[in-house]
């Protein structure tokens, strides 16, 4: 499982003309499901995106607080199988390590199920061609391999 972490101050997702998810404050994640994952590891992944303290904390100016900590603090998770690809071997990206789409689809719903139960939590639509639309804050990101 790879996820990339973005900070942002707001985001959104469109399908076609259709906005299906939208965000302020809080993180973007691109969530990518590999063939060898197994969903044991859904519970350590959500644990460390609910807990990744990344925004700034007015006392130190540091990093020290997490999504769960910021006033309106929120998530768009996007599935996005090409993070599979790693970039190692030729030009043409590869995806045969990503995972088959209805157990990924699975996946991610139950991903996105446990997130839920601390922030919010929009989503774009699996399979679906999408316009990811993200006001990266910093920038900071961070990629996340489980």
């Amino acid at each position: 499982m790879r996820v990339v972490v973005q900070r942002v101050t707001g985001a959104n997702v469109r399908v076609g003309d259709e906005l299906v998810g939208e965000i302020g404050p809080g993180l973007v994640l691109l969530v990518c499901f590999e063939k060898r994952d197994l969903p044991d590891i859904l519970e350590k992944a959500s644990k460390k995106v609910l807990n990744l303290r990344c925004f700034e904390d007015p006392d130190t100016k540091k990093m020290g607080k997490s999504v769960s900590d910021i006033e309106g603090g929120s998530l768009l998770a996007i599935s996005q199988f090409t993070l599979s690809w790693r970039g190692g071997k030729g030009n043409r990206p590869g995806f045969d390590n990503s995972m088959e789409p209805a157990k990924a689809n699975e996946m991610f719903e139950d991903f996105c199920s446990i997130l839920k139960k601390t922030v919010q939590v929009e989503k774009g639509v699996f399979g679906e061609f999408m316009d990811v639309s993200i006001k990266n804050h910093g920038p900071v990101t961070f990629c996340l391999d489980f």
